[in-house]
């Protein structure tokens, strides 16, 4: 016997049935208005003379084939970083990269970003900068580094004589706008990072620079803040033992902040400036 509707009159009741009988989301475009429809009054109750029949327990029904997730993973499950890494490393030149991370569909960000901002400037530029991710400008030019923290940017290192193109090679570890320039997530700096490293190997520059914490931790896989890496060299090894030369450095939207902190980037500038001379 199917089990009846609950009394309107009490909604904890009305949810709980519902639940039961499956419906545990709303899937039409319009919400309805469950109170205005009309009840129909409960059957009336067997004779005694007839022995009722016992109830029939409720078995939810299978799902449908059709509401299984078409996607083989979940969106940022540890596989898509595995699947990001492997995709990366096929890549041979640096327009496979660019393709391959316009065509990758396994981080969310992609579904909220306008565009897919992977690099700006001439890779064989002997400096590499890689920041953290777009902002709005970013998303709606489809370049890193074109609002007002990246013309700050290009400012600091135009007084060092290096200019966007042959002078450095700019980027981010995230390559879509996290929803109102949020931290990036770490799963998200992980799938994203894979690229991002197979990107430093295929530019290998002379030197680079990591914009912000959120990319100096990523990038030199640490826990420890920009206060305490900034101003100090360190490096990046890759893969097959080169190491890079890197700076860590306050982000440009920090400085527009903390107009303060101007003066402690300008020696970091001072010191890629001479570390390059070197070099070179």
């Amino acid at each position: 016997m199917e089990e009846s509707l609950p009394a309107l009159e009490d909604p904890a009741s009305l949810l709980k049935w519902y639940v039961e009988q499956g419906l545990d989301e709303t899937i039409g475009e319009e919400a309805i208005d469950r109170f205005s429809l009309v009840v129909q009054p409960p059957a009336a109750a067997p004779s005694p003379s007839i022995a009722p029949t016992a109830p029939t327990p409720f078995r939810p029904a299978a799902p449908s084939p059709a509401a299984a997730p078409r996607a083989p993973v979940p969106l940022e499950s540890p596989q898509v970083v595995e699947d990001a890494r492997a995709l990366a490393a096929g890549c041979a030149t640096i327009a496979d990269l660019e393709a391959a991370i316009r065509a990758f569909e396994g981080c969310a960000l992609k579904r909220t970003a306008k565009n897919t901002v992977f690099a700006d400037g001439l890779p064989s530029a002997p400096v590499m900068i890689i920041g953290e991710a777009p902002g709005a400008d970013e998303d709606r030019l489809g370049k890193p580094f074109v609002g007002v923290s990246g013309q700050l940017m290009d400012r600091m290192m135009e007084a060092i004589g290096l200019t966007r193109g042959d002078g450095f090679y700019i980027t981010n570890i995230l390559f879509w706008r996290p929803p109102g320039n949020r931290t990036p997530t770490l799963a998200e700096q992980a799938m994203c990072l894979a690229f991002t490293r197979r990107h430093l190997e295929l530019v290998r520059p002379k030197l680079l620079i990591l914009a912000g914490g959120t990319a100096a931790k990523a990038v030199l896989d640490t826990a420890e803040g920009i206060m305490r890496l900034r101003g100090k060299w360190t490096s990046v090894r890759l893969d097959d033992g080169t190491e890079i030369p890197t700076m860590p450095t306050f982000h440009p939207a920090y400085l527009l902040r903390t107009p303060a902190s101007k003066r402690q980037s300008w020696i970091d500038m001072l010191a890629v400036d001479k570390k390059l001379k070197e070099l070179t």
